[in-house]
């Protein structure tokens, strides 16, 4: 590469680390390097500085200075126990890409303390010119199910397009406290991102707020256990961090489970309630680079399927294979 680029960062880098950013976009880019060039002010964000764990935003700009290319990647040190967890989570695979149904509390990717995640793992399926695969959408860290990722630098390119397009087709179940009112509907706002004491999250605010993005998802509930439960079925039009999570919070109807955006005070659970955040990424369907298009389901992770049982819900009878376009 020769000369200084301007990158803007995509929906779907929305909350991604700058270091992370880089081994994405730069693979050859060692941390090392990385780091120096942000201490030399020659990486800027928006013109800003920055440092390696500056969280991006949609439509930021990202300076980037001259990076010699060192030529062919060095071969990926393979760990076989990692390779065979990563094969036992494959739900579809091709030449281009695997889908994998995530399990919860597995992180996506790096952060502060977090030393395993899918991300570093992924070194460990290298493709045949010895390149580890490469993430192209983010799920959270206690959210389970259809994730994709890519084989080849090619395929990667193709399917962050698809995901930043709105190509792809997502659905996820959730269980919630409450009965959403109406049953089904859409929920737009604007969503920023705010410190707190326990880290960052994001909270609803007004058209014009500094840092707000955006957001729109349709629910629609499914199955209700009396008035204190519901199983809602969420498709998300955007792809705003822990988006599905705030949205269901606003309508007063928090996802069982969630550490965050569970907003109920004095809230008691039933017996037999599993632990753990109640989200899954149930389907997804996405055009493939040869045109074709494959619709992917996950099964529910053994949290969610037994509170599905306590609370006598039926996840076959119900998933009928509906078209994931034709509504939440």
């Amino acid at each position: 590469m020769s000369g200084v680029q301007q990158r803007q960062v995509s929906a779907d880098e929305d909350g991604m680390r700058l270091d992370r950013w880089f081994a994405t976009h730069f693979p050859q880019l060692g941390f090392g390097r990385l780091q120096k060039l942000i201490r030399n002010g020659e990486i800027k964000v928006d013109r800003a500085k920055v440092t390696t764990s500056t969280r991006l935003s949609p439509g930021q700009t990202v300076r980037i200075p001259p990076i010699d290319d060192p030529g062919t990647p060095k071969p990926v040190r393979i760990n076989e126990d990692e390779a065979r967890f990563l094969r036992s989570l494959i739900l579809y695979e091709d030449e281009d890409i695997y889908v994998f149904n995530k399990p919860h509390g597995l992180a996506v990717q790096g952060g502060s303390g977090t030393t395993r995640h899918l991300d570093g793992m992924l070194k460990s399926l290298p493709n045949n010119k010895g390149e580890a695969p490469r993430l192209v959408h983010r799920l959270d860290r206690d959210t389970s199910g259809c994730l994709v990722v890519a084989k080849t630098k090619a395929a990667a390119s193709h399917f962050g397009t698809v995901f930043r397009s709105r190509s792809a087709r997502k659905i996820y179940w959730a269980v919630v406290a409450g009965n959403p009112h109406p049953q089904q509907g859409e929920i737009s706002c604007f969503l920023a991102r705010q410190s707190t004491a326990d880290g960052e999250q994001m909270v609803v605010v007004k058209n014009g707020t500094p840092g707000a993005q955006h957001s729109t998802s349709y629910y629609s509930t499914t199955d209700t256990a009396s008035r204190r439960f519901a199983w809602v079925t969420l498709k998300p039009v955007t792809g705003r961090t822990h988006q599905l999570r705030v949205h269901m919070a606003k309508l007063g109807t928090p996802i069982i489970g969630d550490p965050r955006y569970f907003n109920i005070e004095n809230w008691q659970g039933a017996e037999g309630l599993s632990e753990g955040l109640h989200l899954h990424a149930r389907r997804l369907a996405i055009p493939l680079r040869g045109g074709k298009r494959i619709d992917i389901s996950a099964p529910l992770p053994p949290h969610m399927r037994g509170s599905f049982e306590t609370l006598g819900f039926d996840p076959d009878r119900y998933d009928v294979g509906t078209d994931p376009e034709d509504g939440a």
